[in-house]
């Protein structure tokens, strides 16, 4: 093959790995990198390799050529890999294997050879890897292994043959490869038509220390079992058969065979010979034919007395009949999961509850077809070394009040049932409780003192369980609930508890939630409690902006976490600010311009009301010269001076005095408005009386608001002593502005210049020129 038309791979990596698979490949292509470790041409269309196709991998560790369509290998395809570890060849066309293809490859430690068409390990050459340690050869063409074939192969640790079509066997092939950890073969058809062929291999594979695995193989009569005497022989410790078919009569021949010197189990044994041999009975039966019509084990009863753990699992099982279970004195551990078991059936192949499996510790009836868990309770109660029940995966929907079980009973796994609540029917001794997968919404009442572990994930509750209940609780499982937050008050009566997982649930984010959660859990304090589970689990789900999101990751702002302090800061800086606003008020005396402004509109109002009434009959009119603003106190000075003198003068003033022309039954500051509204002006009578008098100041805050209409000739002051400006109070600005702009009548003590007063006074109220 020449360079230029070989494809390039580049999907190689860091750590000078080639991913150069399923890329329709036709031949092998180079590579992108230099001193490549591992190159995967797996799943491509490559039908030979030549002799310089590898020459640039020279560092090669592993190389995966399986399922291709190698037709051809040169023979030295492989001789500068000599650093090679790992070749897998498996699933392509190769009619022949040729050992020269190996001859260089020293360090060699995996070969998978599965597949292809070979009908024999090579024309009479030696596969020569001293330092293989894992090695599949064979395929349905394969016909011959001859002694000789692996002379040069040591100290296997697993090996794989596929001989189901295997005709020939040279005793003695397989005999070198040792030790042997772990031996699978796959004989369908020697076991039918060459038990001979079955036994040599069976003899030269075994060791005590082997796990022997025999898959797709059918085991029907007592013939096919007779090559396992083989095994019985060398003493074989573990067998296990995978993808089988069995029949009783083979299973009762095979028990029988391996009785007395067997020294292990069908799938996994540690015992040691003794005396009281006991081994272990394992049948995993997804494949197993007709269980569903074995009778009983009665007749390798002399092996069951002997039996210390039973499995049968997935077998359509639906009864074991009482005389077999009487039988089995030693057993101390039963599974029969995944079965057909009734309530029924159940009853009777534990016999009625009258505790013969004394010596029972384990009992697994999980997935069956199981109803009353207070059945089962009165079958088990009897079992008095019994610490582990399993009874999940039945049609359980309720639990009875009160139950009767082992003393000693530990272990109990009611999950994946469809219970809605517990009650005291779980025995006190419980160390390890699993309810998970119910329908529960609460667990409370039951006190369960000796627990440590309790499971209850994929439940409905919506609040930890009270911590009172499981003084002794040391892990909580309560994933994929309904369970909206927790927090420290609901941990700290849990007074052992170290390990918790509360993922997958429907948290809501409160400020207290996730400052709980951070600060407990997020590297803030180091607790006791351990949370076990990943923080990809804590998601929110409510608020609705924060759904989805990590409750660690979750930013909530000041508002949200202390509003209620926020909202109660602010009510009271607003009381404050409102508290100074008033104040402020009270000293710019807005309260009272409010309330005079209010006054002056309703007067305004009613006076337009009344010009209004005037200009439909009569025209509106003054009625008097001047209203006489004065204190009580200065009434003396007014009723005989100031009105004589104004009203009995030529022309007369016409005076409006309160005493006298006020209207009796109106309010009086409609009386006041009144009276100025038909006044040409109000004659202020100024005195120490005045100033402190609350009417007058009424009658000078309607006149100073109608300073404010316009009207800056409606006022006339007569001081009757002296008084400052400084004593007019402050709000009347415009009236002190005024006093201070305007001359204003003083009254004169001495009687010689009273004359010039009352005339100045009598042309003010006219309205004349400024005095």
């Amino acid at each position: 093959m020449e360079y230029g038309k070989r494809s390039t791979c580049d999907q190689c990596d860091e750590r000078l790995f080639c991913n150069c698979s399923s890329r329709n490949y036709q031949h092998v292509p180079t590579v992108t990198v230099t001193e490549v470790v591992t190159l995967d041409l797996s799943f491509n269309d490559i039908t030979s390799v030549a002799e310089d196709d590898l020459r640039e991998y020279t560092w090669l560790r592993t190389l995966d050529l399986r399922s291709n369509r190698i037709q051809s290998i040169h023979e030295w395809a492989f001789h500068l890999l000599q650093g090679l570890e790992s070749l897998d060849m498996s699933y392509n066309q190769l009619a022949a294997l040729n050992p020269a293809w190996f001859s260089k490859l020293l360090s060699l430690q995996h070969l998978n050879l599965l597949g292809s068409c070979y009908r024999t390990l090579g024309p009479g050459g030696t596969l020569s890897l001293f330092r293989l340690r894992f090695l599949r050869f064979g395929n349905p063409a394969l016909e011959e292994v001859r002694r000789g074939d692996l002379a040069g192969v040591r100290q296997l640790d697993q090996l794989e043959v596929y001989g189901n079509n295997l005709k020939r066997y040279d005793p003695g092939s397989l005999g070198d490869l040792w030790p042997l950890g772990v031996v699978t073969l796959r004989l369908r058809g020697p076991f039918q038509d060459n038990t001979t062929l079955v036994s040599s291999i069976l003899h030269d594979v075994s060791y005590s220390e082997t796990f022997l695995v025999v898959a797709d193989v059918l085991l029907s009569e007592k013939t096919s079992i007779a090559p396992f005497r083989e095994t019985n022989r060398r003493r074989v410790r573990s067998i296990m058969f995978q993808n089988a078919t069995l029949t009783d009569e083979a299973i009762v021949h095979f028990m029988e065979c391996a009785y007395g010197t067997f020294l292990g189990s069908l799938i996994s044994a540690h015992e040691t010979w003794d005396q009281n041999f006991v081994f272990h009975f394992f049948m995993f039966c997804y494949q197993v034919m007709n269980v569903y019509k074995f009778t009983s084990f009665l007749p390798v009863g002399f092996l069951l007395k002997n039996l210390r753990q039973i499995s049968i699992i997935n077998c359509k099982v639906y009864v074991m009949p009482c005389l077999t279970s009487l039988l089995l004195t030693q057993m101390v551990y039963l599974d029969l999961s995944g079965n057909l078991l009734t309530d029924l059936t159940l009853t009777e192949s534990l016999c009625h509850g009258i505790g013969i499996l004394r010596n029972l510790r384990v009992i697994n009836v999980s997935d069956n077809a199981l109803k009353s868990i207070s059945l089962i309770s009165k079958l088990v109660t009897r079992l008095d070394k019994l610490v582990h029940l399993d009874i999940s995966q039945n049609a359980y929907t309720s639990m009875p009040p009160t139950c009767s079980w082992p003393q000693i009973l530990t272990h109990l796994n009611l999950s994946r049932a469809k219970l809605r609540r517990v009650t005291p029917c779980l025995p006190s001794t419980l160390e390890i409780l699993d309810l998970g997968h119910n329908d529960l919404t609460a667990f409370h009442s039951v006190a369960l003192p000796a627990l440590r572990e309790l499971h209850l994930s994929g439940n409905k509750l919506m609040s930890l369980p009270p911590g009172w209940l499981f003084p002794s609780l040391e892990v909580l499982l309560i994933q994929s609930n309904t369970l909206n937050m927790f927090g420290p008050l609901d941990l700290r009566l849990y007074r052992r508890l170290r390990a918790l997982q509360a993922g997958q649930n429907r948290f809501v984010c409160s400020c207290e939630f996730v400052n709980f959660m951070v600060w407990r859990w997020g590297g803030a304090v180091e607790g006791s409690v351990e949370l076990t589970d990943r923080w990809d689990n804590y998601l929110c789900d409510s608020p609705l902006p924060l759904q989805g999101q990590r409750v660690d990751r979750v930013q909530l702002s000041l508002f949200q976490c202390h509003r209620i302090l926020l909202v109660s800061s602010l009510c009271g800086c607003m009381l404050a600010s409102g508290i100074l606003f008033v104040i402020l008020l009270w000293k710019i005396h807005a309260v009272w311009y409010v309330r005079m402004m209010w006054a002056w509109l309703k007067a305004k109002r009613n006076s337009g009301n009344q010009k209004r009434r005037d200009a439909a009959g009569n025209a509106y009119l003054l009625c008097y010269d001047a209203f006489v603003s004065y204190s009580e106190q200065d009434a003396e000075w007014v009723e005989e001076f100031l009105v004589p003198e104004l009203e009995d003068s030529q022309p007369p003033l016409s005076l409006c005095l309160h005493k006298r022309d006020f209207l009796p039954g109106h309010w009086i500051i409609d009386n006041i408005i009144h009276a100025m509204e038909r006044s040409r002006r109000t004659l202020f009578v100024l005195s120490e009386h005045f100033v402190h008098s609350e009417w007058c100041r009424y009658e000078l805050d309607f006149s100073h608001f109608r300073l404010f209409d316009g009207d800056s000739e409606a006022a006339v002051l007569v001081l009757l002593e002296p008084i400052s400006k400084d004593d007019v109070p402050k709000r009347f600005c415009k009236l002190r502005k005024l006093m201070s702009s305007r001359t204003y009548l003083e009254w004169p003590q001495e009687d010689e210049r009273r004359a010039e007063f009352w005339s100045n006074l009598r042309l003010a109220v006219r309205g004349g020129d400024e005095l």
